[in-house]
This record gives C-alpha cells, structure tokens and sequence, in this order.
C-alpha cells in the first residue's frame, strides 16, 4: 500500500470523526444553553432539562470529545445554577 493511499484513508477517516465530534460536542453546548435558559426563566422544566444536559455531557465525555475534567465543570455548574434558581424560585 503506497504512503499516498494511506494517508487519503487517514484523512477521511478524521473527516468522519471531526463531523461526529462536532455534531455530540454542538448537541451537548445545545442542552447545557437550554437548562441555562430554563433555570434562569424559572421554569417548571429547568430540572428535567438539566438532567438532560448532564446526560449528554456524559456521553459526549464517554466518547473521548469532551475532557472529563471539563464534563464535571460543566455538570458542577448546571447543578449550581439549578440550586441557585430554584432557591430564588422555590
């Protein structure tokens, strides 16, 4: 196999994976703005919309596309903001 092919197939292969990382890591930001949003807005779904982005931190930090350490900021804040607002609201 020539160094030329194999490189082309390197090359899409990382095409492949940069578009799936981009789509979980995009879908992730998306969830954790959503809770933000609905915790700020006091609304009755910002605990169920938490949870959700905490979920799909974790699968984004499951597949290797988030840091870990950055996962638990993430999900440390989400938990922190839920609190807060729910202490204002509540």
């Amino acid at each position: 196999m020539s160094s030329s092919k194999r490189n082309n197939e390197a090359a899409r292969a990382a095409e492949r994976k940069r578009l799936r990382n981009r789509l979980v890591r995009r879908s992730a930001k998306t969830y954790v703005v959503k809770a933000k949003n609905a915790v700020d807005a006091g609304e009755e779904s910002a605990y169920q919309k938490t949870m959700m982005a905490i979920s799909s931190v974790d699968k984004a930090v499951s597949k290797g596309i988030i840091h870990r350490n950055k996962g638990a900021r993430i999900k440390s804040l989400l938990m922190h903001n839920l609190d807060k607002g729910q202490g204002a609201t509540g």
